[in-house]
């Protein structure tokens, strides 16, 4: 089988884009093996749009994802002709995402799904953030060395939140930030090069006792930075997006 891919670098979470249509049962396996042939950590669907959006991205695992939502964004406004804003539809977000697309300066910002909660939760002794995005959900923690033994430690709490499609645990060290993501759906624990639901996840974390306004943090990643900012209004956040670098392949055949 050959598919029209393109691949897609939104600050280092190497995405590939299937272009050709392809059912919902075929997605997981087909990303299973698209990963296994490339150094892609996650696999995105283009669809036919149905909210009303200018494109629509489904991820293998039907989760939400800031960093491929950014770089569909960016692909979307090139195939338009290059619009400074598009809205698109993607999986595990219930309306269209705005996405602020500069293709000269090769940057995207997306609009990102406020937090359902955000509250203090513990792992053998140490006191992090648990952050529900709705759909994908994180545990950040500050000053804890990576490891995928922390991970399995931490997993317990995501499995209390009912409708989660992906999670992760955010080790964060200042604004050095390193991500560990599980989509169970399709089959992947990763860590990722960088993540964008994790840098706004950071951002809530670390704003919660913010002053009201804008609370805006660089986040360095394994592979690049990632800009999260929150406005809060009366100690509530009311606004939040994700912004950084995108770069685009052109379109090509990859053979599974």
């Amino acid at each position: 089988m050959k598919l029209k891919v393109v691949r897609a670098d939104p600050a280092g979470n190497i995405t590939l884009f299937v272009l050709d249509p392809l059912p919902t049962g075929e997605r997981a396996g087909i990303a299973a093996r698209l990963m296994s042939r490339s150094n892609a950590e996650q696999v995105g669907f283009v669809c036919p749009p149905v909210m009303g959006g200018a494109g629509r991205l489904e991820m293998a695992g039907g989760e939400f994802c800031g960093n491929a939502t950014r770089a569909f964004g960016m692909l979307t406004a090139q195939a338009l002709g290059g619009p400074a804003q598009v809205l698109v539809e993607v999986s595990g977000c219930a309306y269209p995402v705005t996405v602020d697309v500069d293709l000269a300066a090769g940057t995207a910002q997306a609009q990102m799904p406020l937090p359902r909660t955000t509250e203090l939760r513990e792992v053998d002794g140490y006191t992090g953030t648990l952050v529900d995005l709705g759909g994908i959900a994180h545990f950040v923690a500050e000053g804890v060395a990576p490891s995928l033994d922390f991970f399995e430690r931490a997993e317990p709490l995501f499995q209390k939140i009912p409708g989660l499609e992906a999670y992760g645990v955010i080790f964060l060290e200042g604004e050095k930030m390193t991500p560990l993501v599980k989509v169970p759906a399709a089959g992947t624990l990763v860590w990722e090069g960088s993540c964008g639901s994790g840098s706004l996840a950071a951002a809530a974390a670390q704003s919660r006792n913010a002053p009201d306004g804008p609370f805006v943090r660089d986040y360095i990643q394994p592979a690049g930075a990632i800009q999260a900012a929150i406005v809060r209004r009366n100690g509530e956040a009311v606004s939040a997006c994700i912004g950084g670098p995108v770069v685009l392949g052109l379109p090509c055949e990859i053979e599974i």
